[in-house]
């Protein structure tokens, strides 16, 4: 049975003012698939970022999620797209079930619908007895875990992370990233999400290392170590960036 491809990247490119942001970027993420997106400050990861979730109108190259063209079919695109920015977007003085109602109307569903799903989401990451608690009474890891839930209400079939665990502590940091993970194999869900730390990666993750614009490595962990002839992630990350900080 041939697996299903949540997102096609084919031939992207982007520029700003005359310089390339983006330079032929081609890649695929199937269902299930946890994708680590790496690359120094300035490789291009928030414009990829941006040119997925439509915040950049795509110029060159083509994007597809679940088979639909994210230009020509907007619309059905990205309502099998789930997003957690590296900002939060919470509203700080409204709860955590009002911030998430307003997300499933947003979608459309009903209020038994939506109650069932918010419910399920909050349960799932802890936070259901939160839920009368303000945004802002909540420290940066509940915040966290409330923007995951308010991503999957709508059963996305693509996960994009934008960096979502910076400035949390490493317990609050490590439970996302496990959390995740178990995401992507039990509920089928392919993940993209763009990381600087090497201890995010699991053996089974596929990566993309992005560079001035273009991929200069994607496979799974082992093809990419392979390809690089490198013991380590990091060392890999290095010999492919040269040296560029993440």
């Amino acid at each position: 049975m041939k697996t299903a491809i949540a997102l096609s990247i084919d031939n992207l490119s982007f520029s700003y003012s005359g310089k390339k942001a983006l330079d032929q970027v081609s890649f695929e993420i199937k269902a299930g698939e946890c994708t680590l997106l790496l690359g120094p400050n300035g490789a291009g990861k928030s414009t990829l970022f941006s040119l997925i979730t439509r915040l950049y109108d795509t110029h060159e190259g083509r994007i597809e999620l679940c088979g639909f063209d994210i230009k020509q079919q907007t619309q059905a695109a990205l309502a099998r797209l789930g997003v957690v920015f590296q900002q939060t977007t919470l509203d700080m003085d409204l709860t955590v079930l009002q911030n998430l109602r307003y997300h499933t109307a947003l979608h459309g569903m009903g209020r038994k619908q939506s109650l069932q799903r918010i419910e399920q989401e909050l349960d799932r990451l802890n936070m259901f007895d939160r839920r009368f608690e303000k945004i802002r009474q909540l420290n940066g890891g509940h915040r966290r875990r409330v923007e995951i839930a308010r991503a999957l209400l709508h059963k996305p079939a693509l996960l994009l992370l934008d960096e979502p665990t910076v400035g949390l502590d490493v317990p609050s940091r490590l439970a996302i990233v496990d959390y995740v993970h178990q995401l992507a194999s039990d509920e089928n869900l392919a993940i993209l999400w763009a990381s600087h730390l090497i201890d995010e990666i699991y053996p089974e993750d596929h990566l993309l290392v992005l560079h001035k614009g273009q991929i200069r490595a994607k496979g799974t962990v082992n093809e990419v170590l392979n390809t690089t002839n490198t013991p380590t992630i990091k060392e890999a990350f290095y010999n492919l960036t040269q040296g560029a900080q993440a």
